[in-house]
Order: C-alpha cells, then structure tokens, then sequence
C-alpha cells in the first residue's frame, strides 16, 4: 500500500458551492469552512475568486492565518479564468496566492457555441498554456488545468490538451463532468485513457444532474489510481452547488473507506470524519439550506430504524443494519437547547449582555477596552452574517480580531 497513489479531497465549497442559485456565504462563513476543512485533514479548500473584488480581503485575510500556521497543513486555492491576463490581475490583487486552477472550455459544444469564434481549439490551448506559464512564473507552486465540459470533449482532443498542460507546467488535470453526463462506466474509461496518455494525475469534478455524482467521482478516481496516478476528487459540504450539486464530502470519504472494492484505493491519510457532523450542521445554518432526513452519514435517519425487524437486528449487533459507526462521523452526543433564559449578541448589543456571553464561552478579555473592541466587530459579524453568530465564530472574532476585521471590509 505504500507506494501506491493516494485520493485526495480538494472541496470546492467556497467556490462553486457558494455559486449555487438564491443562496450565499458570508466571508466569516467562508473563513469558518477553511478552518472546519482544514480540521477534517481536507488536502485543499477552493477557497474562492481572486478576480472578485470583494472576495479580496478574505482572500488575503485568509492567506493571513496560512502564514500564521492557523490554516495549515490545508492548501488554498483560487479559481481564475486560464488567461494571462486574469493571472496577472490575481496575483496583483492577491500576492501571496499559492496554489491555482485556471479553468477554460474544451468541448466542441462550447468552443462553438460559447466562445462564438472567439477561440478555436488550438487558441484554447494557447491561452491555457500562456496562463499555465505565467502563473509559473509569478509564483504558483501548484496549477490544476481545468477542461470545462472533458466529459462532452473528444477524446484525441482532451488528451491534446492534457498533454500541453503538462508540458506548460500544469501538476494535474481537472476532468470537469460539467453537465453531469457521466456515469460511472464512461468517466472509468475516459479518465483510465486520459491518465495513459498523458501520465498526469486527475482532479474529477462532477455534477449530480442524474443522481449520479458520488459514484462517477469514486469511478473517475478508482480509474486514474489503477493508472498508477494520484486521484483528487472535488467535493461540497452537503453536495451543495450549482443546479443539482456537486459530490458531498462527506459521502465521498464514506464511499472511499466503506464502499465494496474500495479497500485496497488509499485515502489521504489526515481525511478523518470526527468533524462530519459538526461541518454538514454548521454548512446547513450557513447556507440556509436543511440537511436532508436520507442524507448518507449525517441525515436524521441516517441510523434511525423503525421497523421490528430492523431494530431488533440492530439492538443484537449495530453491524446487522449499521454499515459504519455514528461515532465515527461525530456524532452521539446530546444537543442541548436552552429554554429558559438567552442573552445573544448582535448588532444592537450593549457591553454587559455581550461580557455574559463571552463568559459562558470561557473567553476572558484583559480588560474594558478590548471587550469594547470586540464587541464593535461582534456587531458588525452580526450585520456582516444576517444571521446570529454560532459560538466558534465568537471565539473567532476574539482570537483573530484583526483578521475578523479585514474579512468584514469590502471596498466597492
């Protein structure tokens, strides 16, 4: 096993999770998912879009806390158009952008009916390969090349186009199921046929348009490691993400550790599922969007059982009806509730009610001062999030208040 290539999780939450339709994250949100992925032992975070103004100071606020060892060992990576001049800009806009994927179409459907004579084939491979070559040279230390729409791409072509990423510099291939079309038989084999021709590890990104999205990006993965390649499967907390979403993370880990053929593929050995319940709660009060009741892992009935049968099997041994542990994805504990009682704090707060919630959390400021600061930007998190602060993200504001202070700033 040691030698073989290992499945990696890079999660593109922040990026096309957050791009799904009517809904959003705030920066603190986005900031809090860094943190929770890079908690889990998740590779990489997509973590956002450095040509978007105001994601700018969350991008560098956020590379704040990778300098100070906060967000480390996790990698974050930007999204950018694979064109030299929006490599340029990023850089410009955010200086300390390590690692990259420069996105661009490939099949034919889009280079004709999306670009509109814009690009031709071969221009595509030029642009990607200009864009590929100056994020070398400003400083990138990691590039996936993403072909948008691989799986409606011609063969010959997406292998024409693999190999110039490569030879530009590019570490990996993101095979972009981009309609989710797919399904588990086509992706082996396309991704099997790339990985030999191009002898470049593979990043699946899929789309659940028919259901279909956990078991093409295990198939497309299984299909690059039997190549002898590293996979990277991008993944969504909750399998949000644009019309039907992308692959969740959470059911992804379950699929690769408990999944029948699966145990001799290696995961990345720091992906661990002690924050699963914790990360899909904190992902849905965020998004505004419920965990389903059938959600794999983290549902309300994901270990629930009602039937005579079934209870009576689980109550005699959990593994008669139980395929995985529910202690393992963390959960077990009892939520507790207040009913009586509650002093929040939010926009409005005064010091007094603000100084009785940051005791509970056993937070101790040094004196009047700080606490008067704090509670200036616990304030402005409230208006920043439309919603009241989850306890981590106090402890945030108090630990980081400088950076909290950044992440609130947009300049128009």
């Amino acid at each position: 096993m040691a030698n073989k290539p290992k499945i990696y999780i890079i999660d593109v939450t922040n990026r096309d999770g957050v791009q799904t339709s009517r809904i959003c994250l705030s920066k603190l949100e986005k900031t809090m998912m860094n943190l929770y992925l890079n908690e889990m032992g998740i590779f990489q975070s997509e973590f956002g879009f450095p040509l978007t103004r105001h994601e700018t100071n969350y991008l560098n606020a956020n590379l704040e806390l990778v300098k100070k060892g906060v967000l480390s060992p996790i990698r974050l990576g930007g999204w950018l158009r694979a064109t030299q001049g929006d490599v340029r800009a990023a850089f410009k806009l955010v200086p300390n952008l390590k690692h990259l994927n420069l996105s661009i179409s490939t099949s034919d459907q889009m280079i004709t009916h999306k670009f509109k004579g814009k690009l031709n084939h071969q221009s595509v491979i030029k642009e990607m390969t200009q864009a590929v070559k100056e994020a070398r040279k400003l400083g990138a230390e990691s590039i996936g090349v993403n072909a948008e729409d691989a799986s409606r791409t011609r063969m010959d072509y997406l292998i024409e186009f693999s190999r110039a990423a490569k030879e530009a510099g590019a570490h990996r291939v993101r095979y972009c199921d981009t309609l989710g079309c797919d399904t588990p038989f086509t992706i082996y084999e396309r991704i099997k046929r790339l990985c030999q021709g191009v002898k470049i590890p593979a990043e699946i990104h899929c789309h659940n348009d028919l259901g279909l999205v956990v078991a093409n990006s295990i198939a497309g993965a299984k299909a690059a490691c039997d190549c002898g390649y590293d996979a990277y499967i991008n993944t969504c907390i909750n399998g949000m993400g644009e019309r039907a979403g992308n692959a969740d993370l959470v059911s992804v880990i379950l699929a690769i550790k408990y999944g029948s053929g699966m145990q001799d593929y290696r995961l990345d050995e720091r992906v661990g599922l002690k924050m699963a319940y914790k990360i899909g709660k904190y992902a849905s009060y965020a998004f505004g969007v419920p965990i389903p009741i059938n959600q794999p892992g983290l549902g309300a009935n994901a270990f629930a059982h009602e039937s005579g049968i079934h209870a009576d099997g689980a109550l005699k041994d959990r593994r008669n009806y139980e395929l995985y542990d529910f202690e393992e994805l963390g959960r077990g504990e009892p939520e507790i509730v207040e009913t009586g009682r509650k002093i929040t704090a939010g926009e409005y707060s005064g010091i007094k009610g603000f100084r009785n919630v940051y005791e509970k959390l056993e937070v101790v400021f040094r004196d009047d001062q700080e606490a008067t600061q704090i509670l200036e930007l616990v304030r402005y998190a409230n208006v920043h999030n439309q919603k009241p602060l989850v306890d981590d993200e106090l402890k945030f504001i108090a630990k980081y208040p400088d950076i909290a202070r950044k992440i609130f700033q947009m300049n128009p």
